[in-house]
This record gives C-alpha cells, sequence and structure tokens, in this order.
C-alpha cells in the first residue's frame, strides 16, 4: 500500500516522499484526523536544535500527539471508522524495573523515527487505545501531552512524602496548566500555586488557588513540593527559587526541557535533603488512564479545551507550514491541526 509522508528535510522546509506499508504485517493502519503540535516539533522545524541533531535526525515527519481512524486490522481487533488515540512510544523490549518511556531502546515518534504527519500511519495494536464516541476531538488531539502530567503526577505520588499541604507549579504555559489542573483534580485538598511572569496567561489558571509573579513572591511563602515547567535557560532560574522556599525533604518534579546545562544550588539541596527528579514522555498506561479519566471527568476536558488557541485545516504542505509558523507567533496555548490531506 502506497503512503505519503511529510517529513521536514530541512529548517522550515516540508517535502512530500513515498514509502509502502504492508498490509499483511500485524499492525493497524490509521487515518490521521487531527494533529496537535509539541514545542519539540517546534524546535526540529525552526532549526532551534543542534546542527549535528538535525543532520542526524532529519528528514524526519513530524507530530507525536494525534488521534485517527482505524481504516484496516488484519485481526478485526479494531473496527474501521473507530476512533483512536496513537501512542507515539514504542518499547522494543520488556524492563520489571524500568519504565516503557525511559528505556534507551524505546522508539519515539517525531524523535528519530516518523511521526504522524503521514497519509497513513501503521501502529502496532498495543500503541493505540480507543477513544470515547462522543469526545472532543481537538482535545483528544493532545491527549500525549496530558498523559506526560498525569505520568508525573504518579511518579509524584511515589516519590514525595505524605505531607501535601502545598504545591507550587513553576511556569505559565501549556505544560504548567496541565500539570496544575490535573494535581488540582487528583489532590482537591492540597493548596495550589501557581508562579510564573504573564499575568494574562495565569488568569487561566482559575482552579488554582493563588497565583504569584515570580519577581513578587511574598517572603513568608513556603510549599511542600513544586513542579518546575518552565524549561529552557529560565529553567535553573525556576529550580534555584523552588529550592529557596520549599521545605526540607520536599521533592522538585522536573518537567521543563533545558538544550543547555543549567546551574543549580546543590549546597541547599543537600541541607535541605531536597530530592529532585526528572519525569519525561508517558507510556501506554498513562493513556489509558488519560482517557478514562475523559470519560469520567466533563470538566477535565472543558479545561483542556480552554487552552485551544488554533485549529488549522490542512490540505496542502503550505498549510502545513503555516500552522507551524502560526503556533510559533502565538503566546500560548495548542495548536491543532484537522488533518484533510
Amino acid at each position: 500500500m502506497l503512503n505519503t509522508v511529510y517529513r521536514l528535510t530541512a529548517p522550515r522546509r516540508f517535502e512530500e516522499e513515498f514509502s509502502d506499508i504492508d498490509l499483511f504485517a500485524d499492525e493497524v493502519i490509521v487515518r490521521p484526523t487531527h494533529l496537535s503540535i509539541c514545542r519539540s516539533d517546534e524546535r526540529y522545524y525552526d532549526g532551534q536544535r543542534s546542527a549535528e541533531v538535525l543532520k542526524q535526525k532529519l528528514p524526519m515527519a513530524l507530530i507525536h500527539e494525534g488521534i485517527g481512524d482505524v481504516l484496516y486490522d488484519p485481526t478485526g481487533e479494531f473496527h474501521s471508522g473507530q476512533t483512536v488515540v496513537m501512542v507515539p512510544n514504542t518499547p522494543m523490549e520488556d524492563d520489571p524495573i524500568i519504565a516503557e518511556n525511559y528505556l534507551r531502546s524505546s522508539k519515539f515518534r517525531s524523535s528519530g523515527y516518523d511521526g504522524f504527519m503521514q497519509e497513513y500511519v501503521a501502529m502496532r495494536r498495543d500503541r493505540l487505545v480507543l477513544l470515547p464516541e462522543d469526545i472532543d476531538k481537538n482535545v483528544a488531539a493532545f491527549t500525549e501531552i496530558v498523559s506526560v502530567s498525569y505520568h508525573i503526577i504518579n511518579r509524584f505520588l511515589v516519590k514525595s512524602h505524605e505531607r501535601r499541604e502545598r504545591v507550587g507549579v513553576w511556569g505559565d504555559g501549556n505544560a504548567a496548566y496541565i500539570t496544575a489542573m490535573l494535581l488540582k483534580k487528583r489532590l482537591p485538598n492540597t493548596e495550589l500555586f501557581i508562579f510564573g511572569i504573564d499575568e494574562r496567561k495565569m488568569s487561566d489558571f482559575v482552579f488554582a488557588d493563588a497565583t504569584f509573579n515570580v519577581s513578587d513572591i511574598p517572603q513568608d511563602m513556603w510549599l511542600d513540593h513544586a513542579f518546575e515547567c518552565v524549561g529552557g535557560a529560565a529553567s535553573g532560574t525556576a529550580i534555584n527559587q523552588i529550592i529557596d522556599y520549599i521545605k526540607p525533604e520536599g521533592t522538585i518534579s522536573l518537567m521543563g526541557v533545558s538544550e543547555e546545562p543549567v546551574p543549580i544550588n546543590t549546597r541547599m539541596v543537600l541541607e535541605k535533603g531536597i530530592q529532585i527528579y526528572g519525569s519525561s514522555r508517558s507510556g501506554v498506561q498513562d493513556f489509558r488512564d488519560t482517557v478514562d479519566l475523559f470519560e469520567a471527568n466533563a470538566d477535565v476536558t472543558e479545561y483542556l479545551g480552554r487552552i485551544i488557541g488554533a485549529v488549522i485545516p490542512i490540505r496542502t504542505i503550505e498549510d502545513m507550514s503555516l500552522a507551524f509558523d502560526m503556533d510559533l507567533q502565538k503566546g500560548n496555548g495548542k495548536t491543532v491541526m484537522v488533518w484533510e490531506i
């Protein structure tokens, strides 16, 4: 079966290429319908990754957040027309200790392997999660990033001590919003504070108990635990600020991606006995749990719908570039591509 793949061949340049899909392989053929742009996709598109990384990974189809309709399943487990969320992480082995999203052997779509910007995508059946028929497809398009926040909260509940009276989230972007909203949903009795720089963005965090500009934090502020969702060069500043306000033996959960090493006040980490851990990506069980959360809590999808910044029909390569350019220019929110190509 001939398939059209839309690969980024150089920064800001998509090209149409072709590949064959083996219909006799034990894979499910999915037609993408709604794709969501992630900041990591933008870093490739805009050439923000190092020249060495770009040379190693391009050409490559972008996008690891997306849903689609089943076209064909040789076993009949999935039926034609069913809507599924596509899990971008593909583990190549099982490990009793290390989760699938941390195994170095796992393959991740749009990070060295073709993502979902294709006419059809051949998926392992264990990489698909069935979606409810009445779900908002624009929200479902970015189930992946929601599952990442769900995953980091699971890790937090295991790694942190049980005193969770106050939790802080540093950041005012999409990851911070989603993580904070899920934290309040799963820990409703915990006081949740947001620390950011954009008052307009922070006004959307209506579920939080309070928001603070990082340049004007009360001197008597204290937290039991905190989440860093800033990323970039500023992540070091955020981590050190958290270290100042967190109580001894608290946990700091790192989510923000930095291209360069950042300095951390290790003296106070040691003095306070702070536990710092990182989380990245998610596994198929996180996706299943996230979809269950969607089904059981209409307010969750309602909150998520508020951060959709643009919905753009995609019919040409020019439309793809337009969507990525618009996503780069807007201040916040998710850009969803309705895949009509």
